[in-house]
């Protein structure tokens, strides 16, 4: 029996036997000041999608809504983990951005410029983003959280000419100084940042300097007889530039345009998560990393429907955070990320009851593969089978979903652990890494896209050596993800982790996630992460770094539990060497566990550019529960027969 609803497939057929026909009508639903000559313009290895076209992404997003008659309606609902609140109606959020980009024009920023944004989730920073593309400037948002080595870097690489800070962000009740941290970032390396707008937040005055330093006020005031009206831009037109995430490298500035990526994110928000204009939509994600970009600010303000921007913890003041903010929104859909259900599921699901989330109509998660007992927690116990949990993929360098259930065409049947199919205009197959043939359904492989689509990155800022050799040149001909997968005979993609951290165990590979999720099925695991340990006869054995749910605590017996339950959901091949107990897994600050970390510290090596990792006392505290293990084989409790360390 196919899986896949005919409507489905009707949209599949469609994209692939007429991909520019296909795009061009997605293109269609938005404003556009001149049509495009060509859909699309291969320049290996870069592309041009909507050649001769002109748009511009922020009018897409607000001047047509307002002249629709919705001034009056809410655009963006902004909450902290303080217990503060502001609603701004598409009317007076147009008449901030066309403030802000007024006085972008007054501080001397030209369209192609850069400037960068070192802020946290508020609205201030979603003015400034759509400020800087209505004049044709090119923003780069750098997480609030990184320090000053990581903000220079990118800030350096952008050649950005102004940033804009705030002076304190809150994170779990404790103050960040964002203004010392950028002073800091400007004694490494000025670049050409001529200017820092300073948004004052608390009380205290920050740290001045001089005639660099600008007031919020004070940038305001620059506005005064300037136009903040939007500038048509051609489609390809850098919009802004984003660093990659880093988990296993030094982190890339992908490049997106005001073209291609907005019919991308539109189209992929209403065909993959239903996105309508009366929806109240929630993304838990933060506005540094793409996800923000995408779906806190872009593809709902385009869809027209209200978005929700969140600054703090979502567990913070408690882990009821979360659905108490459902409710008094009333939030019809949800997104958020693996790493966020398993944070709440380490606090059980008293957290979520008393609250009234019948409003919720779907949720959905990316950043990392949701694993099933992390999804049956979410989708059966906290919401009791009555709302979809629907994982997906995509990347920063994507711009927007690749992989998922199309629930805003026709939802499919869900397959835990599954981030659904190539969804309606995305061309993928999973090859052999080494020849690039594609192989059987089951087999492993590493995931590639075989042509371009508009949300994909056309290249990378000030790297053009760079994008050609690690998207298109390391398997010839085709973009490739650095994710392994497989295809089940449904046609579901089941992603394994990334390529280069597959385990290969006498002969057999084992993705990374297969094992973690193995172990989360455990009902004391709230979160694990594992890597491989070079083994002399298997060529590779497991370490794993196991982080417990509330109430349970590490011994000897729920050790060999966990052994036992991954022999029992993935077989003999899966050789367990050790499990470690840690608090915390390491993480970059988008959520995704750094794997490489992990292995660096059983190899005891140096686990090298730690700029994206959320907390680094967590490699501190992967290296003593490493070392108190090896003490305790030592002392003869080990792993299984023949895998205990050397």
């Amino acid at each position: 029996m196919d899986l896949v609803n005919p409507v489905v497939r009707r949209w599949l057929a469609a994209a692939e036997e007429d991909p520019d026909g296909f795009w061009a009508r997605a293109a269609e639903e938005l404003h556009w000041f001149r049509r495009w000559d060509r859909v699309f313009e291969p320049e290996f290895p870069s592309f041009r999608w909507f050649v001769g076209g002109e748009t511009n992404l922020s009018y897409g997003a607000l001047d047509r809504h307002v002249a629709a008659g919705r001034g009056g309606h809410a655009a963006l609902v902004y909450a902290n983990e303080r217990g503060e609140r502001r609603t701004l109606t598409w009317a007076q959020l147009l008449h901030e951005v066309e403030r802000a980009a007024a006085a972008l024009r007054g501080l001397g920023i030209r369209r192609g410029d850069r400037i960068a944004l070192y802020l946290p989730t508020c609205p201030e920073a979603i003015i400034l983003m759509l400020a800087a593309v209505r004049i044709g400037a090119v923003h780069l948002v750098v997480f609030a959280g990184f320090g000053a080595g990581a903000l220079s870097s990118r800030v350096v690489a952008s050649g950005a000419r102004a940033i804009f800070t705030a002076d304190v962000t809150w994170r779990k009740g404790q103050e960040i100084r964002l203004k010392e941290i950028v002073d800091e970032a400007l004694a490494l390396d000025r670049g050409a940042v001529e200017h820092v707008v300073v948004i004052q937040r608390d009380r205290a005055a920050p740290p001045w300097t001089g005639a660099r330093d600008v007031a919020w006020p004070e940038f305001l005031a620059l506005a005064g007889g300037r136009s903040g009206a939007a500038v048509p831009v051609e489609a390809n037109e850098p919009a802004f530039i984003l660093a990659t995430s880093g988990t296993t490298a030094r982190p890339k500035l992908a490049v997106h345009v005001h073209g291609g990526y907005a019919v991308h994110v539109h189209a992929m928000g209403r065909w993959c998560f239903g996105l309508r204009p009366s929806d109240v939509w929630w993304s838990t994600s933060d506005i540094g990393w793409i996800v923000g970009h995408s779906y806190i600010v872009y593809a709902p303000l385009l869809t027209g429907c209200t978005t929700v921007a969140y600054e703090g913890a979502l567990d913070y003041p408690g882990p009821e955070t979360v659905w108490r903010l459902v409710e008094e929104l009333r939030v019809t859909g949800l997104f958020t990320s693996p790493t966020a259900v398993r944070l709440l599921m380490r606090y059980g699901d008293r957290p979520a009851q008393g609250f009234d989330h019948r409003s919720l109509e779907r949720v959905v998660c990316a950043g990392e593969v949701l694993n099933p007992p992390a999804w049956d927690w979410l989708q059966n116990v906290v919401l009791g089978g009555k709302v979809p949990v629907l994982d997906h993929m995509w990347q920063t360098e994507t711009g927007g979903p690749v992989f998922g259930n199309p629930y805003g065409i026709a939802m499919l049947p869900i397959k835990p652990g599954s981030a659904g199919l190539p969804l309606p205009g995305i061309e993928a197959a999973v090859v052999s890494p080494q020849e690039g043939r594609p192989v059987a359904p089951g087999e492993k492989g590493v995931m590639v896209l075989t042509r371009p689509f508009p949300g994909l990155t056309p290249s990378l800022w000030g790297e053009p050596e760079r994008y050609a050799a690690d998207y298109w040149q390391r398997v010839p001909g085709v973009y490739f993800t650095g994710d392994s997968a497989s295809v089940d005979e449904d046609g579901y993609v089941f992603f394994a982790g990334r390529a280069d951290e597959i385990l290969k165990i006498a002969g057999h590979k084992l993705g990374t996630i297969e094992v973690e999720t193995a172990l989360l099925t455990h009902p004391a695991v709230a979160e694990a992460g594992v890597t491989g340990r070079p083994d002399p006869v298997r060529g590779e054995v497991i370490t794993a770094f196991v982080a417990l749910r509330q109430g349970r605590a590490p011994s000897p017996a729920l050790r060999r539990e966990l052994f036992e339950a991954v022999r029992r959901e993935l077989g003999p091949v899966a050789v367990m060497g050790e499990v470690s107990f840690v608090r915390a897994l390491p993480k970059t600050r988008s959520g995704k566990i750094m794997r490489r970390v992990l292995r660096a510290v059983i190899l005891d090596q140096d686990p090298g550019d730690l700029t994206t990792i959320e907390d680094e006392g967590s490699v501190d505290e992967a290296r003593r529960a490493w070392a108190e293990l090896r003490a305790e084989l030592a002392a003869g409790e080990g792993g299984e027969e023949g895998a205990a360390p050397r």
